[in-house]
Parts: C-alpha cells; sequence; structure tokens
C-alpha cells in the first residue's frame, strides 16, 4: 500500500521530531519503508513548508542529519527562555583557543597542540571530552603513540554545522562560539595557564598525564558516555532545537 505524499511528510515531520540526534535519510527511509528518492522528496516538502514566514521553526540538515531549529530571528527570545532553565554551556579562552586548534587542525595530539599554544593542554582537553565537544581518533604512529583528537557529532550540533567544509574563518570562529555556547555576557573568565612539569618533555610526559587524566575520568574511546557535565539527550535536544548551536 502506498503512502500519501501529505501522510509521508506529515511521518518525516514526526520522525525528525522525535529523533534525540539529527535523522539521517537513511533512517528515515528504512522508518517508513520507501525508496530514499521517496523520502527525500518528502523531506524537501516538509523543509519548505517550514520556510513560509510565520514559522517559528525549520528543519536544517546539520550533522549528516536533519534536525529541528528555531529561525535565526527568533534567537534572542529563546536563548533568554534556554537560559532561564538552565546554564549556558561556557569555555575559558584558553579551552576556546584549544577547541579552535583540534577543529583546523585534526586529528591532532595533545602533544602537538602543546607546540602550537605554548603551554600545557592536559587539563583543557580533558573539560572538552567532558563537554563532548571533542572526542578521541585512535593513537598516532609515532614514538609513544600519543592519542589524537578531533571534534565531535556534538561539536556540529553546537555550531549548526553540516560537516567540516562549513568551518568560518579562524578570525570569525570566537564570534560564532559566543553565539553557538549561548554566552550573551562573552567568553567565560580566563584562568591562568601555567606551565606545568609535564611540559619539560613535549610529547611523552605530557600524554601520558593526559592519558592518566582520561582514564581516572572514565573515558574510552567510544566516547557516547561522557558529558556528567554536560545536558542529557533530552536536555541537549531542547537546546539544541531551541537554535544554541545556531551562528547568529
Amino acid at each position: 500500500m502506498s503512502i500519501e505524499p501529505q501522510q509521508l511528510q506529515a511521518a518525516v515531520e514526526a520522525i525528525i521530531y522525535a529523533a534525540d540526534e539529527p535523522a539521517t535519510l537513511d533512517q528515515i527511509a528504512n522508518a517508513l519503508g520507501v525508496e530514499k528518492t521517496i523520502a527525500r522528496a518528502a523531506l524537501d516538502l516538509l523543509m519548505a513548508a517550514y520556510q513560509i514566514e510565520d514559522r517559528g521553526i525549520e528543519v536544517r540538515k546539520v550533522a549528516g542529519g536533519w534536525k529541528f531549529y528555531t529561525k535565526p530571528q527568533h534567537h534572542d527570545a529563546v536563548r533568554k527562555f534556554i537560559k532561564g532553565l538552565q546554564p549556558p554551556l561556557r569555555l575559558t579562552m584558553p579551552a576556546l583557543e584549544t577547541l579552535a586548534v583540534i577543529a583546523y587542525k585534526q586529528p591532532v595530539t595533545a602533544p602537538e597542540i602543546n607546540e602550537i599554544r605554548g603551554v600545557n593542554v592536559g587539563g583543557v582537553i580533558k573539560t572538552l571530552l567532558e563537554k563532548r565537544l571533542i572526542t578521541t581518533a585512535g593513537r598516532k604512529e609515532v614514538i609513544g603513540r600519543p592519542i589524537l583528537y578531533r571534534t565531535s557529532k556534538q561539536f556540529l550540533m553546537r555550531f549548526g554545522l553540516s560537516d567540516l567544509e562549513e568551518l568560518p574563518s579562524l578570525k570569525e570562529f570566537e564570534q560564532l562560539a559566543q553565539a553557538a555556547l549561548g554566552s550573551d555576557a562573552g567568553i567565560a573568565p580566563m584562568e591562568p595557564e601555567a606551565a606545568t612539569p609535564e611540559q619539560s618533555v613535549p610529547g611523552v610526559s605530557a600524554e601520558s598525564a593526559e592519558a592518566a587524566a582520561i582514564r581516572e575520568s572514565g573515558e574510552t574511546n567510544d566516547l557516547a558516555e561522557l558529558g556528567e557535565d554536560a545536558p542529557d539527550s533530552a536536555d541537549q535536544s531542547r537546546a539544541a532545537s531551541a537554535g544554541a548551536a545556531e551562528p547568529s
């Protein structure tokens, strides 16, 4: 039995609404039992339906799938509402700078980031892992086999990016981060970064300290269980849907 176009469009809308993470075309087609071309046609119709002026939300492609987002003209109102529900995710300037290095140099090791930034970043990397903005990407095949880091799907969702090719210029990154991370007052206060003993042997002790920090925090290569300080999946969905990841 074929599904009427309007019913198919409504089903796609329900799937995207119910999904905690961006729903992919394969997932939508499989759930509906139709060819991907048919699912994509229904998806395009749904996206067009939300483009009219009196709609406050839209369907956008992000992180390889589709998800509901608030429209840019409503971000200020929605951001104030979300701020009343939970504290915004804020980053210190050192954390933001480290995240930028990882985003533009990935995959990259902690010793390589140390060299670029001139300070030990073990603690900052642990924070970024806990906030699920980065993840591990195996180990580099060099002496000591240091851990490689890359940005995560959560990073794409927070910043409203479909893929890494949409990364802005480094000059624009800080402004994008302030909007995406929901900090109206700007970047979180910076705490002094002092050189530590781990810096004395780049590539060996610095990475060992980072590996120890990950073990102590319970991190694994599969970082699906990370995020004790991050919102749970329902809160992530609400925050993402509320446009927390949208560039201003």
